[in-house]
């Protein structure tokens, strides 16, 4: 449930940002049980750090009602540890609001799964990667990559395209001159390095 609910939060965020807008909300609502009875206006007071908070809000809430609703009343997310990971994207995916990234987040760094989300870094640098055209929605290119990418190397790129996203192959100023991937790099040649 942490992934699911932190990854929400930290859609259009920083890190930093949405890190404290989670801290605050565990520290008001110390169980899924306490946030799922939560205020909207409260909660999004509480999540204003985050960024986007009168929008997060209330999906956050109307997800843990879809869970409660089809659990008989239980938040308990503890059965996708054994589940088959169709199992849990099917259920992930259905949820309201949640898309392919936060469902590959969830696969990824709560369950262990080997699983590439895509957002804006990882996005930008694989399409300036030549992995697939940039005009490329997000869910299509994350299909792309997890069927390029090995299994075991999954969540290690995606880690290292974000680094990589963040400090150098940045969306107007890219420093390819420092870039190790730069001779690789198709398009490193329209950002002026041969």
């Amino acid at each position: 449930m942490e992934e699911l609910i932190l990854t929400i939060l930290s859609q259009n965020t920083s890190d930093v940002n949405s890190g404290r807008a989670f801290d605050a909300l565990r520290a008001r609502y110390p169980t899924w049980e306490d946030l799922a009875a939560a205020n909207e206006r409260e909660l999004a007071d509480v999540i204003r750090p985050g960024g986007l908070a009168n929008t997060k809000a209330p999906r956050i809430l109307a997800i843990l009602a879809e869970i409660a609703g089809r659990q008989d009343g239980s938040l308990d997310l503890g059965w996708m540890r054994e589940a088959s990971t169709p199992r849990v994207k099917a259920f992930l995916d259905t949820l309201p609001g949640v898309g392919p990234k936060t469902t590959a987040c969830v696969l990824a760094f709560s369950l262990g799964r080997p699983a590439l989300p895509v957002d804006t870094h990882v996005h930008r640098v694989a399409g300036r990667l030549g992995f697939f055209d940039p005009k490329l929605d997000a869910a299509r290119a994350q299909r792309v990559l997890e069927e390029a990418v090995p299994a075991r190397f999954r969540v290690g790129m995606h880690v290292g395209m974000i680094r990589l996203g963040r400090e150098l192959c940045r969306p107007a100023r890219p420093a390819c001159p420092a870039c190790p991937l730069r001779e690789l790099c198709p398009t490193a040649p329209s950002f002026g390095v041969a």
